[in-house]
């Protein structure tokens, strides 16, 4: 054989060599890496293990080598399992998947885990290298990601999110199985108060408390708690029964009994405290709603509840969304109609008898809505309304801008100069800040004269602040407007406050002017109004005068001023002014 030949085997040899070597050195620099990793033989025996491996897994080398992975097993995993990962191995050479294992503590945690088969020239294996990747860290990262998209932090419970899901849940659930769900919604009643009197952090260890106590109530089989924000909380009961009457009464139960749970006294801060929520129930039976539309209806009979009577609860139906819904268009037709000037005054008449012969004082300026579909409204459609939402604010702006101009016309008009118009204030508006300089600026810049302006206040503001009321009312009245008190006798009726307030005059009430004729308490009121009245130095006129037997029975009593429709209705301005003009002279 030719020394040539012998020298190229020789140098194919040393180039294997070299190659096998560069080789090992990889394989330990790998081998030494900071990543966990195994070898074993074919018939896994553990063989090799790392430093990182020690590390993660717990255990020395020694107690590892000659055993095989099954000592890592931490049974979360089933055959089926272990199968596919062999047969994977066995047609591809290698696996790669997240996988639960076992440290030597005991300790089950998830690791991704990549094992790769290592063969022969033959292409038989010899061994397995399997590497680890710990995946606590990674997994504790999407828990909290998880709990803080889905769970509220304060309370622990689930959030609006979540709650949408359980809502969903619930409907197919109930699609299913022919059955009714239920979403019961409370809110605390007068929360912020709290808030405002013992600080937030009160406030946050009572809606934990909340949150306690309907859990408490609950049935966690069957029923899921959320706090959907602020200081609502949300129950869904997702088995209730397949008869909707049954369904509703099991609801109604659950909620009469968190909501007297909830109105047991407790401990806030050291300090006693005692409230009460009140909540709305709705039913349904598979998913044809959107959580956002369920939420939506037992929010409206929830707030049902809150005004018909706190601390109670309220079933949603299609007749409250109705009008739910249409007291929501009302006000934002009110809120744009005050901004488009669709409001008029109509004047209904206030007279007074002397001698058998009628003189007209002035009138009471009354509100009307001009509405551009619905035509002409009275008050009774939507001062309520304006009331709740503070719309009366800028609404009774408005009457009283509207009524010191026309003063303001009729004062260069001989026959109308001396006529005093009554203006209704609201509490809100009265007690609004800046009230007084907002009336005497109207004054200054309509030119009113103010001692043609009567303000008609009624009762219920003495309660709220009758101080700050007295104030006002003097430093209004040394400007010369009048005052008159509406609605006497119906609410506060303080004689203590009374006999403080710079008043001109009390108004008897429509309510005890109806029955006069035929109910003796009535009758006995009036006549001790009037007295009253009289006592004080103080005028007096009756309204909702409708009979002539009903003003011959005020004026036997001593009233000599009326209101009502026995003279006039409320009438537009050119027909208030034609009534006055007819007037002159007129018998009573």
């Amino acid at each position: 054989m030719p020394d040539w030949f012998n020298t190229r085997k020789l140098a194919a040899a040393q180039a294997r060599l070299q190659t096998q070597d560069e080789q090992l050195r990889v394989a330990e620099v790998i081998f030494h890496t900071t990543q966990a990793i195994m070898v074993t033989d074919a018939r896994a025996r553990i063989q090799r293990v790392n430093a990182a491996f020690c590390q993660l897994m717990g255990y020395g080398e020694e107690e590892v080598l000659g055993k095989t992975p099954k000592l890592f097993r931490s049974n979360h995993h089933d055959q089926a399992f272990y199968a596919a990962m062999l047969d994977s191995i066995g047609r591809t050479g290698q696996w790669a998947g997240e996988i639960w294992g076992r440290r030597k503590s005991g300790e089950v945690f998830p690791k991704w885990m990549t094992i790769t088969s290592v063969r022969e020239g033959d292409g038989q294996v010899s061994h397995m290298v399997a590497s680890y990747t710990d995946l606590s860290q990674q997994k504790r990262a999407q828990e909290e990601i998880h709990r803080l998209a889905f769970y509220d932090v304060l309370t622990g419970l689930a959030n609006r999110a979540l709650l949408h899901e359980m809502l969903r849940e619930a409907g197919r659930q109930a699609a299913e199985h022919q059955h009714h769900a239920a979403l019961l919604l409370l809110d605390w009643d007068d929360f912020r108060s709290l808030n405002d009197s013992l600080g937030l952090p009160q406030g946050d260890a009572l809606l934990r408390l909340l949150g306690e106590r309907i859990g408490a109530c609950l049935d966690g089989g069957t029923a899921s708690l959320a706090r959907p924000g602020g200081d609502e909380f949300a129950i869904v009961l997702h088995t209730a029964c397949k008869h909707r009457e049954q369904a509703a009464a099991l609801a109604e139960a659950t909620g009469q009994r968190i909501l007297q749970a909830l109105g047991q006294p407790c401990q806030i801060g050291g300090t006693d405290y005692q409230g009460s929520a009140s909540m709305g129930i709705v039913l349904f039976a598979d998913q044809a709603q959107q959580p956002e539309a369920l939420l939506k209806q037992a929010e409206l009979a929830m707030y049902q509840a809150k005004q018909t009577n706190r601390g109670s609860l309220h079933f949603f139906d299609s007749q409250l969304e109705l009008a739910i819904t249409e007291r929501m268009r009302t006000e934002r037709e009110l809120r744009a109609g005050i901004a488009a000037d669709e409001l008029r005054l109509h004047y209904q008449p206030q007279v007074a008898l002397h001698g058998g012969l009628l003189s007209v004082l002035g009138a009471e300026a009354l509100v009307r809505w001009q509405h551009p579909e619905r035509g002409l409204l009275a008050p009774g459609h939507f001062i309520a309304l304006a009331e709740e939402t503070g719309l009366i604010v800028p609404l009774g702006s408005w009457v009283l801008r509207a009524a010191c101009l026309q003063l303001a016309a009729w004062k260069g008009r001989a026959l109308f100069s001396d006529l005093v118009l009554a203006v209704n204030v609201s509490a809100a508006q009265f007690l609004q800040p800046g009230f007084t300089q907002e009336v005497l600026d109207l004054l200054t810049r309509t030119g009113a004269p103010p001692d043609r302006l009567k303000l008609e206040l009624t009762e219920s503001l003495l309660v709220q602040d009758a101080d700050a009321v007295i104030a006002t009312m003097r430093a209004l009245q040394t400007h010369g407007i009048q005052f008159s008190l509406d609605d006497f006798g119906t609410g506060y009726s303080s004689l203590a406050y009374l006999k403080r307030l710079p008043l001109q005059q009390l108004k008897i009430d429509q309510s005890f002017v109806r029955d006069i004729e035929t109910d003796a308490n009535d009758a006995a009121i009036a006549r001790s109004i009037t007295a009253l009245a009289r006592g004080l130095g103080l005028a007096v006129i009756a309204e909702g005068v409708e009979t002539a037997a009903q003003r011959d029975l005020l004026a036997a009593m001593g009233c000599a001023s009326f209101q009502g429709y026995h003279y006039s209705r409320p009438l537009p301005l050119a027909d208030f002014e034609a009534w006055c003009l007819r007037q002159t002279g007129a018998a009573a």
